[in-house]
């Protein structure tokens, strides 16, 4: 398709057209991906500035700019007070509103989201919708599997997908939201039908630099409710909170859209009672306010409870049937990467798991211990370039509710790996758990395969469904679940299992 350069900047708010108009063919924010006819807009990112590659873009055939400074004379251009946003809402422009013209479920959240967006899809689908998935693992458009890069992409990528899911028939798209998409204006040009919160905890503060301002990105994105620029959808938006959550329940009460809250312990909308959790699953009486009704689930632990009711909660606002609710959370058997078992008929449960922050982490040891009586053997590190503060917290939370740590490689990237070993090592030596060293990621697999007992649970947490591992000069094929197998398959050999 093409469109005129000042139609495209229509919804873009101060814009200052500059130069003559032109006939766009296209939107870029990488100058090497820049083609004829393109427009080429100018955003910062952590390590260059596209406002540095405006020579580039043009003689890669760019017909227009867009930037906060330096734009060149004789170039159709828009000078705009954010680029980022700008990228957004022309992206939306282009693609013709896609976000608008189908319903949208945003989930953020520091845990769960994953869990919770594909409880969500199940829903959906069993209520008869084509859904949509954008999320850490994968991006979906129904049974189709497309690759993801990031949780949440930059939006000129997110609405290029939204509109590619629109053109197969997709009705509704569950989108996982995260802080650094909200703070880098990736959602722009999005409205939100549902907006719905898990949990807020410490993460992401080597980007945020403060919990207030994590907290505030988080708020944002519910404040923001119903404000997108752009086609207005018929149905009001509505907010999804978690009423055990502190920082939930003071979200949900700021708000001006409805909220509906969901809980164990606090009073809620949805409300989990006689609660039970089992190796096998969970089970619990879902009281709503039609009434009550039995839900059970493959997926285990107390976490778990809470991913089902934010699911539960979404599909009742959305008019979903209190049978078909329970048709499509139960259909979900497991999601990749989260609390996933390795079992190759041994004597002890292998668990993977993504659990990469404190909470995260100490909401699966506590899942694993109520599986067995023997010990918690876990593998695990904290990854580099990432929140410092929050290794040594995680050192802690392993040594009080593990019987025996290693501490490990994650992805390390720039840092040394065994100083990132050595933050770790601060807090598990606050408590009274044993635990060694072992940088070698794979190494460490197998040492903690190889001392499992009858009844243990073997813990590797941290990196759940991903494939890689990133050095600072490299990055290797890495499956945690892959690494468990072969480990599992050697102890077999010399006689162990």
């Amino acid at each position: 398709m093409a469109i005129s350069f000042r139609d495209l900047l229509r919804d873009v708010p101060g814009a200052r057209l500059v130069g003559p108009d032109a006939s766009v063919a296209g939107i870029a924010y990488d100058s090497r991906q820049v083609r004829a006819g393109d427009v080429f807009v100018c955003i910062t990112g952590e390590r260059f500035d596209g406002h540095d590659f405006i020579r580039d873009a043009l003689e890669r055939g760019a017909v227009g700019i867009v930037g906060q400074r330096g734009l060149p004379e004789g170039v159709p251009g828009a000078l705009v007070e954010d680029s980022r946003r700008a990228l957004g809402l022309i992206s939306a422009r282009f693609f013709d509103y896609p976000a608008s013209r189908m319903g949208l479920i945003g989930i953020t959240g520091t845990n769960g989201k994953t869990t919770t967006s594909y409880l969500v899809k199940s829903i959906l689908e069993a209520a008869g919708y084509k859904v949509g998935l954008v999320g850490t693992i994968q991006n979906m458009i129904g049974s189709e599997v497309l690759a993801a890069t990031r949780t949440t992409p930059e939006s000129l990528d997110l609405q290029r997908l939204l509109a590619s899911m629109y053109d197969d028939g997709v009705e509704w798209v569950v989108m996982e939201v995260s802080s650094h998409g909200i703070e880098l204006g990736r959602i722009v040009g999005c409205p939100f039908d549902l907006g719905v919160l898990t949990n807020i905890t410490q993460d992401h503060l080597d980007f945020h630099g403060t919990f207030a301002k994590y907290l505030e990105a988080k708020t944002r994105f519910f404040t923001e409710l119903g404000r997108e620029s752009g086609p207005k959808k018929k149905r009001a938006p509505a907010a999804i909170i978690n009423g055990d959550d502190e920082h939930g329940r003071r979200i949900g009460d700021t708000l001006s859209v409805d909220v509906v809250s969901y809980g164990i312990y606090a009073p809620a909308t949805f409300m989990a009672e006689a609660v039970k959790i089992e190796s096998q699953g969970l089970a619990f009486n879902l009281r709503y306010p039609g009434g009550k009704i039995a839900i059970s689930s493959r997926l285990t632990g107390l976490f778990n409870v809470y991913n089902c009711l934010a699911a539960l909660a979404c599909g009742w606002q959305l008019g979903i049937p209190p049978g078909e609710l329970k048709v499509g959370l139960e259909g979900v058997r497991g999601v990749p990467g989260r609390f996933e078992t390795v079992d190759l008929g041994q004597d002890f449960a292998v668990i993977i798991d993504y659990a990469h922050t404190p909470d995260g982490l100490e909401n699966v040891l506590q899942a694993a211990r109520a599986l067995t009586r023997g010990r918690i053997i876990l593998v695990f590190g904290c990854g580099g370039d990432r929140d410092r503060s929050k290794r040594p917290i995680m050192g802690e939370i392993a040594a009080r509710y593990g019987d025996f740590s290693i501490i490990t490689s994650d992805n390390p990237r720039g840092e040394d790996p065994m100083a990132i070993c050595r933050q770790v090592e601060e807090g598990v030596r606050r408590g009274s758990g044993e635990y060694l060293l072992e940088v070698d990621r794979r190494q460490a697999i197998n040492l903690a395969i190889d001392m499992a007992q009858p009844g243990d649970v073997v813990l590797v947490a941290g990196k759940g469904h991903e494939n890689y591992q990133i050095f600072k000069d490299r990055v290797i094929h890495f499956d945690d679940r892959e690494e468990a197998a072969r480990a599992l398959r050697g102890r077999k050999r010399i006689g162990k299992a």
